[in-house]
């Protein structure tokens, strides 16, 4: 090597050293967030970078440090909108202070072990897991092995005193949904859960339940969808609104498209009216829930806030769980 091209003829450090008239390990320092070095040296490497289309080999330079600057980002159930939400607003900000992010795709439960493995082989600095459809017994089993340096999990909760959870407060959240429903006066709700699974769990269905009986004297009855999709949505409403006796006069569920699928059960499948015959409140505020054909009460969840609080654990200022309050949105289906 000749010292101006690398075998393939990609542009080298070496290269933007000699463009910028300063030595190689100025380069270095140049592109790296606290090293030690003058504003007009750096402005001249990257200046000279950026003419010739130079970036650094972030992998090679993680090789030498105890940081790659990559997280893992572990998610499955792409049926759910407020999933991409989530890794929108993650990577753009994570990106933005510095931070790569690597999406593993986690099918299904007995695939979690596997994703969580795959992280733990590509160095990252941690793993943030935003799925659903895993438990905690998998978590520890890659905690125990040591494979992750960091696990967090993300919008959910988890009992493992090894991880961390950064998450929004689901107890402030249905308190102040049932008590919108107790003040506009329904008496009768009923709650539509996602899979009854031993995964990551919630905390909206207890909470509310357990919430409205002691405000109410009166248990809640709880349903569940066999997924978090619209179409299970609308069987279970329909089903549940087909049967003999009382026929609730709110559903209370927990995320935004099951009760999409619930109002349009209501409406188009059985013939009754939002929020008239049946109200129905929601939780993510998913783009959706806002639209004229919705107007779908609904809990917003605090994702840049959490995301800052996710940036406080990887930079190594923060070691314990976070729950952050939302912002309750009353609109026309309640």
């Amino acid at each position: 090597m000749d010292g101006t091209t690398d075998s393939k003829g990609a542009v080298t450090a070496d290269d933007v050293a000699a463009a910028a008239g300063v030595s190689r390990w100025t380069v270095a320092r140049a592109f790296k967030k606290d090293a030690s070095i003058s504003r007009a040296s750096r402005d001249r490497v990257l200046a000279a970078a950026d003419a010739l289309g130079y970036a650094p080999d972030l992998a090679a330079a993680g090789l030498a440090s105890d940081r790659s600057n990559l997280v893992a980002i572990i998610t499955n159930d792409f049926n759910n909108p407020h999933k991409l939400v989530l890794l929108e607003r993650l990577t753009r900000i994570l990106w933005s202070r510095g931070w790569g992010t690597l999406l593993v795709h986690m099918s299904d439960s007995d695939d979690a072990s596997a994703a969580l493995l795959a992280a733990s082989q590509r160095r990252v600095d941690a793993a943030v897991v935003i799925g659903t459809r895993f438990d905690d017994r998998i978590l520890g089993t890659a905690l125990g092995a040591r494979r992750l340096k960091k696990l967090v999990i993300f919008a959910r909760y988890s009992q493992d005193p090894n991880t961390l959870t950064i998450a929004c407060d689901d107890v402030i959240a249905m308190r102040e949904i049932a008590d919108h429903l107790l003040e506009r006066g329904y008496r009768r709700p009923v709650f539509l859960a996602g899979p009854d699974t031993q995964s990551a769990k919630l905390h909206r269905k207890t909470t509310f339940t357990a919430y409205w009986e002691q405000r109410t004297g009166h248990p809640v009855p709880a349903i569940h969808a066999e997924a978090y999709d619209f179409g299970p949505a609308i069987d279970r409403v329909t089903d549940l609104l087909s049967g003999p006796g009382p026929r609730p006069d709110v559903l209370v569920c927990e995320n935004d498209i099951i009760a999409i699928g619930a109002m349009d059960a209501i409406r188009h499948g059985l013939g009754l009216r939002v929020p008239q015959d049946v109200a129905v409140t929601g939780f993510d505020d998913i783009p959706l829930s806002a639209s004229p054909a919705y107007r779908l009460t609904t809990y917003r969840q605090p994702i840049t806030a959490m995301t800052e609080q996710l940036l406080e654990v990887l930079e190594g200022r923060r070691t314990t769980d976070v729950h952050l309050p939302g912002r309750f949105i009353a609109r026309d289906s309640s």
